[in-house]
């Protein structure tokens, strides 16, 4: 399934809680924005994913938003500005 992730974490820590949801989201996928990343992951990722947020989140100050897209066959992005070449899918077949 094709995830667009969105967080905004606090910096009251000095962003450590930043880089490490940071880190956890680029093993899953790519930053195609400061704070929002797309992915293409299945259903165990996914639980994955989540479970490897609440361990390092501020469940009271932090916030993840997780968009599931649905098919990466019928995924459409159009993008108005900047362009960044980025591959989505695992087995290379999907490019902007």
């Amino acid at each position: 399934m094709f995830i667009l992730l969105t967080y905004d974490i606090d910096l009251s820590d000095g962003g450590k809680n930043l880089r490490k949801v940071a880190k956890i989201c680029e093993q899953y996928g790519i930053r195609v924005q400061n704070s929002v990343f797309e992915m293409e992951i299945d259903s165990a990722e996914l639980t994955s994913l989540k479970n490897s947020l609440e361990n390092v989140l501020n469940l009271l100050t932090d916030s993840v938003r997780i968009y599931r897209i649905g098919k990466m066959e019928t995924v459409k992005i159009d993008i108005i500005g900047k362009e960044k070449k980025i591959e989505l899918s695992k087995d290379n077949a999907f490019f902007f």
